[in-house]
């Protein structure tokens, strides 16, 4: 059994289609952001970073539970033990390479481009600004990237093209003000509609969707989300 520790953002929506694909018996623990339950010593002892999502996996390596944190070391964890969607030996360096292209650059950029945009106090034109711009180059390093191709390493559907489904899945917002925000990328926005169309994308959806998780935007809201940005407690 997987407790998978989820917040209806990106990154876990990464774990919910890696899960809902390999039929894997889980069980949704919620952690509601908004409310801080990130930062409780519970799951601190499960992710010390106090990020969603996180996972225990009650039949580890060693027939012990083990926990991963990291959306990018889950995916690879959960296909290694199930050897499903890892793509062929030969690929695995490209496969490496393009999960943290969107480990650490893709998804990073976009969240903040997301943050600049909406929750940022006004008057922060410069970071917008970099933050929109490094999305958008990104953005076309994989579009270029995809050019003739069906997936995103070899040609096989594997854990990277789960990976970027999650936050391309929010293209309409880190590219703010974008009528039709995958135009500029369509060889993003074709590879989206084949990953997209696949029975386990919808169900992976709905992961969640009967939890009552928090949609207040309150100081509580924002002390627990950008904790940095308030003075420590006295």
């Amino acid at each position: 059994m997987i407790r998978f520790y989820f917040h209806p953002t990106p990154n876990p929506a990464k774990i919910s289609l890696f899960l809902e694909e390999s039929g894997l018996d889980y069980e949704v623990v919620p952690v509601d952001t908004s409310k801080g339950q990130q930062h409780d010593p519970g799951f601190l002892a499960i992710n010390p970073n106090g990020k969603v999502p996180a996972i225990v996996d009650s039949d580890g390596p060693d027939g012990r539970p083990a926990a991963v944190f990291d959306s990018t070391a889950i995916l690879m964890y959960l296909a290694e033990k199930t050897g499903r969607f890892l793509g062929r030996p030969q690929d695995r360096p490209q496969l490496l390479s393009w999960l943290l292209f969107l480990g650490t650059g893709l998804g990073p950029f976009s969240g903040q481009a997301v943050h600049f945009q909406y929750a940022a106090p006004a008057g922060l034109d410069y970071a917008v600004n970099r933050y929109r711009r490094e999305a958008e180059r990104h953005y076309k390093v994989l579009d270029d990237h995809l050019a003739n191709r069906t997936f995103i390493v070899g040609d096989e559907y594997t854990i990277a093209d789960i990976s970027a489904w999650g936050w391309l899945d929010k293209a309409p917002k880190v590219l703010k003000g974008a009528e039709e925000p995958l135009a500029p990328y369509p060889n993003i926005a074709r590879w989206f509609r084949l990953v997209d169309a696949r029975p386990a994308a919808a169900r992976a959806r709905k992961v969640g969707s009967d939890i009552a998780f928090k949609k207040v935007n309150d100081e509580e809201t924002r002390r627990a989300l950008f904790p940095s940005n308030f003075p420590p407690a006295s």
